[in-house]
């Protein structure tokens, strides 16, 4: 019982997320670098897609970024969203809960790239989420 509880919540929340509007916007920054950041927000209870997505990103980007990051051209960041400092960023983003998010900071402009419905659709497919996970921060490289 406690399984069919589980998968009725984690359907739910996938339902819910795969349906959100794109919150992908341009805004202006004083951050003067010129990097990528792959974010996943998260919230303090999570379902398994959830989980999933954040340890698929993490695989991504240290399979195949590991250059990258050591360069300070990507950084990868899990953020909590029902922490009180954490506050501030997630509303930037629009996220109250799982969100993944590309953010391409150059010339003074953040580049928010909302990634949540293609996470919530790959998430538990660890070869696809990987592969066009992969493609779509190889893009956002190519635009540095």
């Amino acid at each position: 019982m406690k399984y069919l509880a589980f998968f009725s919540f984690t359907l739910l929340v996938g339902l819910v997320a795969c349906g959100q509007p794109d919150r992908s916007k341009v805004v202006e920054t004083t951050d003067k670098s010129t990097k990528i950041q792959l974010i996943d927000f998260y919230g303090t209870h999570r379902c398994m897609t959830c989980e999933a997505i954040e340890e698929n990103a993490k695989y991504t980007v240290d399979n195949f970024f590991a250059q990258e990051v050591q360069e300070g051209k990507l950084e990868f960041m899990t953020v909590n969203v029902d922490k009180d400092e954490n506050y501030a960023m997630a509303e930037k983003f629009e996220a109250a809960g799982t969100a993944l998010f590309l953010n391409v900071i150059k010339e003074g402009q953040e580049n928010h790239i909302d990634l949540n419905n293609f996470a919530f659709k790959k998430g538990l497919n660890k070869e696809e989420f990987t592969a066009e996970l992969k493609a779509k921060i190889t893009e956002q490289l190519a635009t540095l």
